[in-house]
């Protein structure tokens, strides 16, 4: 590691906790157990089955929609850590200007990711629907919409209690 790079790590790692200890709202998973505990379950059953990197491409599209930065950071580095380039990482939040770089099921998945998550927009048009249909069996698509459904919740969850972008609980 550089001198430089040193630095920016030290400032990171100070700068994360000052921003955590001036967090001032409650700690969901503390407050409300019953409920988080139901929502990891949730979680796991949505997942269980799908292909890691496709979960993770869902997860980090509906964080970049929602704004939430400590889903966002939480996920892209699940993704590295699964094995996902810096490319499509870089590409996810425009896939529809760059859609080589992600194969139609993937594609499908991302459009679903959208509609569901802004569907007070436009609802979840039936394209869009169909298209998905045509890449996920019944049983695929139910658990690529509960995804959708569980990561908007943790996104909502991260939002309304503070969540500080790069303190990953799950670590600690």
């Amino acid at each position: 590691m550089t001198t430089h790079t040193t630095a920016i790590a030290a400032d990171f790692t100070s700068a994360l906790t000052e921003a955590e200890a001036a967090r001032t709202r409650l700690d969901f998973a503390r407050s409300a157990p019953k409920v988080f505990r139901a929502l990891i379950g949730f979680d796991a059953a949505a997942r269980s089955g799908l292909d890691p990197a496709l979960v993770e491409l869902i997860q980090i599209r509906a964080s970049h929609l929602n704004h939430c930065a400590y889903c966002l950071h939480m996920h892209t580095n699940d993704a590295r850590k699964a094995g996902e380039s810096e490319d499509r990482l870089h590409m996810v939040a425009v896939w529809r200007e760059a859609p080589h770089f992600f194969t139609p099921k993937e594609q499908a998945a991302l459009a679903l990711t959208e509609a569901l998550t802004l569907v007070a927009d436009a609802g979840v048009p039936d394209t869009v629907y169909a298209e998905a249909a045509a890449h996920f069996d019944d049983q695929e698509l139910a658990q690529v919409i509960a995804l959708i459904c569980t990561i908007n919740t943790w996104n909502r969850v991260a939002l309304s209690t503070g969540k500080v972008a790069g303190a990953d609980e799950r670590k600690g």
